[in-house]
């Protein structure tokens, strides 16, 4: 099966508000072609897109170790101190008998975020070498870990709620730890590599092998 793109036709879209117009050659008056309709720089593919993609890949990939040993709760009460890990969260309400909400912890805070780097390093890692394997479904892929990643902040709104709610009542003083701080940051890294990775480098690579259809990673 044959995939042509834009470029490959002569034409270009805006990042900015997604209008597609013809591709002007650049010269050395308009060395840049900006957009008809709102005047935002064009650019073939999102520049450094799969560099980009990479180093927030692994800065999120090294804050996820803490993000799992770190304390995410600290409480202080009449019984004593304790820490509380997210692994330690969701044994506690498996525990508790609250195993609805130890299921939601567990896939929103280790199993999506996981899921989603191990997504990303594979379409960023078969995009780099230029790989022509499923192309559709790397998409499908790559729209999924996009639109779930946001809800991996639920650990992080259940870390709020219960600070908020246990403050209220004055049973005890309980603060946020280090390991929600390196959660959050995680979940905001891995959502900024979702939107740095440029899903058209998948089909660029699923075109014929020539010049023009190439996956480089450029402007």
């Amino acid at each position: 099966m044959r995939y042509v793109s834009a470029t490959r036709t002569g034409m270009i879209g805006c990042h900015a508000c997604g209008h597609v117009q013809p591709r002007r050659t650049a010269t050395r008056a308009t060395p840049r072609q900006h957009c008809e309709r709102c005047g935002a720089a064009l650019h073939r593919r999102k520049p450094d897109s799969i560099s980009r993609t990479w180093a927030l890949l692994i800065a999120a990939a090294i804050l996820y170790i803490p993000a799992n040993l770190l304390p995410v709760l600290h409480t202080a009460s009449l019984f004593g101190n304790e820490d509380d890990t997210i692994m330690s969260g969701v044994v506690y309400f498996w525990v508790s008998g609250d195993w609805p909400l130890a299921v939601i912890v567990f896939v929103a805070s280790i199993l999506v975020p996981m899921l989603k780097l191990s997504v990303l390093a594979l379409l960023a890692w078969t995009t780099q070498r230029r790989s022509a394997w499923r192309p559709l479904e790397r998409t499908k892929l790559y729209r999924i870990v996009e639109r779930i990643g946001r809800w991996s902040m639920l650990d992080v709104f259940v870390v709020t709620l219960t600070v908020a709610l246990v403050r209220f009542k004055s049973l005890a003083v309980i603060t946020a730890g280090w390991g929600a701080l390196a959660f959050a940051c995680v979940v905001v890294l891995t959502m900024l590599a979702a939107l740095q990775f440029d899903p058209r480098l998948i089909w660029d690579c699923a075109e014929a092998r020539t010049p023009q259809a190439s996956g480089r990673d450029h402007d």
